[in-house]
């Protein structure tokens, strides 16, 4: 498979987790960002176990426990308390110093050089992101501005790692894995800080349906794949999708109207993906990445 079609594929990913905050804000019951995030990763990560029948060697467990806090128990926990905190636009702009993160990490943990292509993809996709959903009236609630931030660097570091520790297995086995961790983690916090969930109708039960199919299986297994053939640098600037993604369902959704500056925001995205998914494609897959 061309480096084009897994490029492709790996930008699936956060074009579907665009649909996690209209999904979350219009169908979930509001209060319960840990138990959404645990609904979300154990039973797709139980799912695909159970598809894959393999499970994770004893000496790998410390490293899942640590993938899957990153990935999704932290990641996710935040994510949901941001979205319940934050309007989406500043929810988003904060997250997208991620993959600025992910740069400087993959320098000292990976040995990848910094490009100067690179870092101007990340500043232009962040300042696109601000064009694009951070609007004039924005409320900046400090604990969600401090979730969000959180949230940015978990995952930065998660994807690192996920490209530094990879067993020998296929991508699916370890999304599985990956998923099963975050969710084992989540459910004591979720069950013990948050009190039950009402009686769930068509809408909420379809909403977390979603965010675990699709939102969480489906999507992180062509995320890490893509980590695995590609490596963290190459596509961590795809994430700016996953914003641009949300504005346009909101513009479809909900007829919100789009400005000029989110228009060129937009734009803007779209040049700064193509900025940091350029060399990935002339360039051999995983070249000067190394794992351990």
């Amino acid at each position: 498979m061309s480096a084009k079609t897994d490029m492709l594929l790996t930008a699936l990913a956060p074009v579907i987790w665009g649909s996690t905050y209209i999904v979350t804000t219009g169908l979930l019951p509001a209060g319960y960002p840990l138990t959404d995030a645990a609904l979300r990763a154990l039973p797709a990560g139980l799912l695909l176990m159970a598809l894959t029948r393999q499970w994770p060697p004893r000496r790998w467990l410390g490293r899942l426990l640590i993938l899957g806090a990153l990935n999704f128990a932290l990641f996710w926990g935040a994510l949901f308390v941001a979205a319940y905190r934050l309007p989406g636009g500043v929810a988003a702009t904060l997250g997208a110093v991620q993959p600025l993160i992910v740069l400087v990490l993959a320098r000292f943990i990976l040995q990848v050089p910094l490009s100067q292509r690179g870092i101007l993809a990340a500043l232009t996709g962040l300042g696109g992101v601000g064009l694009l959903v951070l609007g004039p009236g924005a409320d900046f609630d400090p604990v969600g501005m401090g979730a969000a931030l959180l949230g940015a660097v978990s995952m930065a570091a998660g994807v690192v790692l996920t490209r530094k520790w990879h067993p020998d297995v296929s991508a699916l086995t370890f999304t599985s894995w990956q998923l099963t961790a975050g969710g084992i983690l989540l459910l004591p916090f979720a069950l013990l800080a948050e009190p039950a969930l009402p009686a769930l109708g068509a809408g909420a039960i379809a909403g977390f349906l979603w965010l675990s199919l699709a939102g969480a299986a489906l999507s992180y297994f062509f995320w890490f794949r893509g980590i695995e053939r590609l490596g963290p640098a190459a596509v961590t600037g795809l994430g700016f999708l996953s914003p641009l993604t949300a504005v346009l369902l909101g513009w479809q959704l909900r007829q919100e109207t789009l400005s000029a500056a989110q228009w060129a925001g937009a734009c803007v995205v779209l040049l700064s993906v193509w900025l940091g998914t350029r060399p990935a494609t002339g360039a051999r897959r995983g070249a000067g990445l190394s794992r351990s």
